[in-house]
């Protein structure tokens, strides 16, 4: 097994360790990010066009920071093209470095130079600082406390 299904294999059990499932299918060329989609609860993954494993984190952290009522909207229409906010984007950033860190991986896994709008490197300088950006949102979330930061008391909203 290499590197990359090694840490797709340790993301996806930590995901399905908190529901969220993760199910291989094809996946036409034209998604978001590449090898991934949302639907609802779901990570559809084709691993043949994966390109960033660390990409699971980050659109499982936009799962886990919906609202329940509004969790099996994503992915369709009904969404609204507002989602994610600006503040849903931040959330969902932070609740993949703490995801991250409880995994033990590496944040370029998950914060890869190809992503964050060329901004990973600046993300991860923040993250290093213990600047937070983000964390009132997901204390108000109630899936933190700022002071015990990045252990999380509970990882869905």
């Amino acid at each position: 097994m290499n590197n990359n299904q090694n840490i797709i294999e340790t993301i996806v059990n930590f995901l399905h360790s908190i529901n969220i499932i993760v199910v291989e299918q094809k996946l036409p060329n034209d998604t978001f990010l590449p090898g991934l989609s949302v639907l609802g609860n779901l990570i559809l993954m084709d691993l043949d066009k994966l390109k960033y494993p660390g990409d699971l984190l980050h659109e499982a952290g936009h799962i886990a920071i919906t609202e329940e009522k509004m969790r099996p909207l994503i992915g369709t229409p009904e969404i609204g093209d507002k989602w994610p906010t600006d503040g849903e984007e931040i959330a969902a950033i932070l609740w993949s470095y703490a995801a991250s860190c409880f995994l033990n991986l590496d944040l370029e896994i998950v914060f890869h130079p190809n992503g964050y709008k060329n901004d990973s490197k600046w993300i991860i300088e923040q993250f290093n600082n213990k600047n937070y950006l983000g964390l009132p949102l997901l204390e108000w979330m109630s899936l933190c406390n700022k002071e015990e930061f990045p252990k999380m008391k509970k990882w869905i909203r």
